[in-house]
């Protein structure tokens, strides 16, 4: 990886290194980090966290939270603890495979697990090696979700960002372990399908599960032209770093 770029977040407050030419995070990270409940001195554990998009929008908006992440790729890893020094945020990252979990990691246990796991099963992937393995499963959705569980606190929450179309495979996988299910639908435009969902659950609970109402990312009806028409809610989250805990709290 030789060609890196630096990509701004939440409105320039963050500025990461990502390659040019590899997998780049972008919206569903800071979709998954303001998903996420941490307060200031709890730990929270990314599976997968690439150059650590997700877990350094987390630790802005929440300072004091104790972060750590795990990567497969090294390069991706080097890059994600140079982003967390150059933007004075904590974050711990360990290199290792889901399925090989580092033993750092493994006595550990974490008040919150959040991870973007690859969307895609099949098709044909990219000359990038790196790009290929962030977007293509390799480790099953199940393993990402039972590694969750086994790294969570008993009554701790998981919050996993996914396409729409794996939900069912999310809900079979958390089968009895988890409850208090949140699903939060991401549609593109209003009146449109949820392409995304953010999925939020407790470990050791059985509430009920609970569909909220669609996330509506783009203010206008279609795509008119090349210029950003995201809805003040999607800007609020984007551009300046605000919470989506809020529609997943009970009222």
């Amino acid at each position: 990886m030789t060609d890196i770029r630096q990509d701004g977040f939440l409105g320039g407050r963050l500025r990461i290194a990502q390659p040019v030419r590899g997998y780049r995070s972008g919206a569903d990270a800071v979709m998954l980090a303001a998903a996420c409940t941490a307060q200031a001195g709890q730990t929270v554990l990314e599976l997968g966290c690439g150059a650590g998009v997700a877990s350094l929008c987390l630790g802005w908006r929440v300072p004091g939270v104790v972060l750590a992440g795990i990567e497969r790729q090294p390069d991706y890893a080097a890059l994600a603890r140079d982003n967390a020094q150059g933007n004075g945020i904590n974050l711990s990252v360990h290199e290792g495979a889901l399925e090989a979990m580092p033993e750092a990691l493994r006595a550990r246990s974490f008040d919150h697990v959040i991870a973007n796991p690859p969307y895609f099963t099949g098709g044909t992937a990219g000359p990038d090696a790196g790009r290929a393995i962030a977007r293509q499963e390799k480790t099953p959705l199940e393993l990402w979700l039972d590694v969750a569980l086994k790294r969570l606190k008993p009554g701790g929450s998981l919050s996993f960002i996914q396409r729409a179309d794996r939900l069912d495979g999310l809900i079979s996988a958390l089968g009895t372990r988890a409850g208090g299910i949140v699903i939060l639908p991401i549609a593109a435009r209003a009146g449109r399908e949820a392409g995304r969902i953010i999925l939020t659950a407790r470990k050791g609970t059985r509430a009920p599960l609970r569909l909220l109402a669609p996330f509506v990312m783009h203010e206008s009806a279609r795509h008119l032209r090349d210029a950003e028409d995201l809805t003040a809610a999607a800007s609020a989250v984007l551009r300046d770093g605000a919470a989506l805990t809020s529609l997943f709290a009970k009222d």
